[in-house]
């Protein structure tokens, strides 16, 4: 069983695991963004210090090259004092110029007249040309003060001092000092030892001296060339911070000083650094999974139970455990699922009982269609059989060898026709003549037949409520529920027993309804037959009321005993309850609603011995069965009276409309093609007012009687030359004195 149907989906992932990971995936992006911002902070101070640091080495570099510039100044002045002092002696200005420098230990000095033509020149670089000293003078002719330069394949800090000598011999003569020292290999790795870093030297945009490799300064270069600041760089592969420095303010062409601070310690730190953060980061995660796993079995076990208890209840598992245990949230929930579960459960067994009982019902009802179908077709055969047997009989002499045929033949179709009766009640098509009665005179009318038919070893007792109610119902229908009822309780006790027939009066209230589901509320008279037999197992209790089902040997049962009860007490509106299981006999319990009215009322057409004259009335006579219409047709005729037949309801209309007598009687089937015999009727009742109507039929179908006319008679198939006769003689003869109306009829 299940409680409903679920579409197959892909597998989610439960509460308990979703909290898991989302509490670690939560906790592990916290402590993964913490130690981001920590590692973050870190390299960005890192940074601010490395800028700071090469700040502070430019500026100790400056400093030193500030020093470096002071005593080239005294130098340069030192010399421009000797050569004003031998200035008319060209080689005494020459030995001044070259001693004090070699003293000195300068890398160049320059002496040039007043004309800028050099007059004394020392340097240590081979490569620095007269050439180079000419356009040295001439780039600083005019200027007193410090310069860079790049001459020689060398870039050069350099002093200029003019000097001024008034003579009387050649007037007022200025000439030019320039003392200089090559910024070379050892220059620029002392400088870099002392800032701790990279040190280059740039001229032009190109670099003059560093302490890079030449493949790395060709990079510095070109990074130089494009952004002159630099600050993050790459250089060889390898992160500096890079700051550029102008040596001179405003001085052209442009010398810069270049300190360079590697990242690589930097990042040896960050890298410690980071396997510090990711140790802590695993260890947050340890032990948010660790918090996460005693959150979830404190709070989410007990939801993963309760929702293995749904997963369960879909499958139809009604005892899966709970664990309601606590007062929370939870456990209250929990409790009330499984309260709900009980009533589910419940109510699922009284679904699955009135399900059952809804199939038996459509089955009964669709069994008892075929049963209607088969019976009226079976009726107009067993009416031209039993009344050409009937005719046969009569017309026989007593010694003819063919009247004992001829009785079989009637005795057969009696019999068949009993079956039919059985059927259509089954069916509940059978035409019924309801009346108030008390079931207690019925019942008590019935036991000697009753004791005739039960067993000598079964002990019989009838217990009658002595203020039961009166029902309102078919007597002839009722006695046979009550002998079929007991002929089969016999049945069930082969070796004797106990069979107990009882009435009372019974209030369904609700309460009462739900231990009788099938039985609405309201009063009602209970007819129960109990019997101490072998009782019913649940599978025979499901097809009890199936006709044609039976447990008793071949030959030995009709299987229509418990589906004529059956039929008879729906047609009646009653309802029928059972209780029984093996070895413990069996409860027919039969519901009838209880009669308002209180006076029996009389059964309508009951037949009377009276004497009979010769009719001579006008009956026109529609049927669509010819032979059924020959038979009835020739039974009319005998009688005396003037018949018209008719094979449909229109032929018996334009007949009727042709007549210039009075038609009397109207014998009609009821069901016919083209027009019913209910309609034909009406029509014919209003042509003619006093005219009287017999409907025929070998069963009612869903209309029932409702569509008959007021003061007819119905006559069920298969019916007598007797029975015919009289339904015609009582109904041309209602609201008279029936003596010496027409001849009785007798029939040998």
């Amino acid at each position: 069983m299940k409680i409903g149907v679920i579409p197959n989906e892909p597998p989610t992932l439960g509460l308990r695991t979703k909290f898991l990971l989302s509490l670690v995936l939560t906790t592990t992006s916290l402590s993964c963004a913490t130690l981001l911002v920590v590692r973050h902070t870190a390299k960005k101070h890192l940074q601010q210090e490395i800028a700071t640091d090469a700040g502070n080495s430019a500026l100790t570099l400056q400093l030193l090259l500030h020093q470096r510039e002071a005593l080239l100044s005294r130098k340069a002045s030192l010399l421009a004092t000797l050569a004003s002092v031998t200035l008319d002696d060209d080689p005494t200005l020459q030995n001044s110029a070259d001693d004090p420098l070699a003293a000195e230990g300068n890398d160049l000095v320059i002496l040039a007249d007043g004309s800028n033509k050099i007059t004394a020149l020392h340097t240590n670089n081979p490569s620095f040309k007269i050439a180079d000293a000419q356009q040295l003078v001439l780039h600083s002719a005019g200027r007193t003060g410090a310069d860079w330069c790049y001459a020689g394949g060398s870039l050069y800090q350099v002093v200029v001092q003019q000097v001024e000598n008034h003579s009387a011999e050649t007037g007022d003569k200025r000439e030019t000092v320039i003392v200089g020292r090559e910024i070379g290999y050892s220059v620029v790795h002392d400088l870099g030892r002392v800032s701790a870093g990279e040190v280059a030297f740039s001229y032009q945009g190109n670099i003059a001296a560093s302490t890079l490799t030449p493949l790395n300064e060709y990079d510095l270069g070109a990074k130089m060339r494009a952004a002159p600041q630099l600050g993050d760089v790459q250089i060889g592969g390898e992160e500096f911070y890079g700051l550029s420095l102008p040596l001179m303010k405003g001085a052209s062409p442009p010398a810069r000083i270049v300190v360079l601070k590697s990242y690589k310690a930097a990042a040896a730190f960050l890298s410690e650094i980071n396997r510090l953060l990711i140790g802590l980061g695993g260890l947050a995660l340890l032990v948010a999974m660790w918090l996460a796993f005693i959150i979830s079995e404190t709070f989410t076990r007990p939801l993963a139970k309760l929702d293995k208890g749904v997963q369960a209840l879909e499958k139809g598992d009604f005892d899966f455990p709970l664990d309601a245990r606590g007062d929370d949230e939870v456990a209250r929930v929990t409790r009330a699922f499984d309260h709900m579960r009980g009533t589910l459960q419940k109510n699922e067994l009284q679904k699955r009982k009135l399900e059952e009982e809804l199939r038996q019902s459509q089955k009964m009802d669709a069994l008892g269609r075929l049963a209607g179908g088969v019976a009226h077709d079976f009726n107009n055969l067993l009416t031209v059989i039993k009344g050409h047997s009937d005719l046969m009989i009569e017309r026989l002499q007593p010694a003819d060898p063919l009247l004992g045929s001829s009785q079989q033949i009637r005795s057969a179709a009696d019999r068949a026709a009993s079956l039919t009766r059985q059927m259509l009640a089954f069916s509940r098509r059978q035409a019924l003549e309801p009346t108030v009665f008390d079931m207690n005179v019925l019942v008590t009318d019935m036991c000697k037949l009753l004791k005739r038919l039960i067993h000598e070893d079964v002990e019989f007792s009838f217990r009658a409520d002595e203020s039961l109610g009166k029902v309102k119902a078919d007597t002839g229908q009722i006695e046979q529920v009550v002998l079929n009822l007991a002929v089969n309780a016999c049945d069930a006790m082969p070796q004797g027993g106990k069979l107990t027939i009882e009435t009372k009066n019974v209030f369904v209230d609700e309460e009462y309804a739900r231990t009788r589901p099938t039985v609405p509320c309201g009063n009602y008279a209970v007819l129960s037959v109990t019997d101490t037999g072998h009782g019913m197992d649940a599978e025979t209790q499901a097809r009890m009321f199936e006709p044609f089902f039976t447990t008793k040997e071949n030959g030995k049962g009709t299987g229509l005993g418990l589906a004529t009860v059956y039929g008879v007490v729906k047609q009646s509106e009653g309802f029928i309850w059972v209780e029984s299981a093996p070895g413990r006999g069996s409860r027919f319990e039969v519901y009838l609603p209880q009669a308002r009215q209180t006076t029996a009322e009389p059964v309508r057409g009951e037949k009377t011995k009276t004497t009979l004259t010769r009719a001579s009335e006008t009956v026109l006579l529609a049927e669509d069965e010819d032979a059924v219409r020959e038979l009835a047709c020739e039974f009319l005729s005998a009688a005396g009276y003037r018949v018209f037949a008719a094979e449909n309801g229109e032929k018996a209309l334009k007949i009727a409309e042709t007549l210039s007598q009075p038609i009397h009687l109207l014998v009609t089937d009821v069901v016919m093609p083209r027009m019913r015999g209910t309609e034909l009727a009406r029509k014919l009742k209003s042509l003619q007012p006093d005219m009287k109507v017999i409907y025929m039929s070998g069963y009612l179908g869903e209309e029932g009687s409702e569509e008959f006319l007021k003061d007819s008679e119905y006559l069920q198939k298969p019916f007598s030359r007797d029975s015919l006769l009289h339904r015609a003689g009582v109904v041309l003869n209602e609201g008279s004195s029936m003596a010496g109306a027409v001849p009785e009829l007798h029939i040998a």
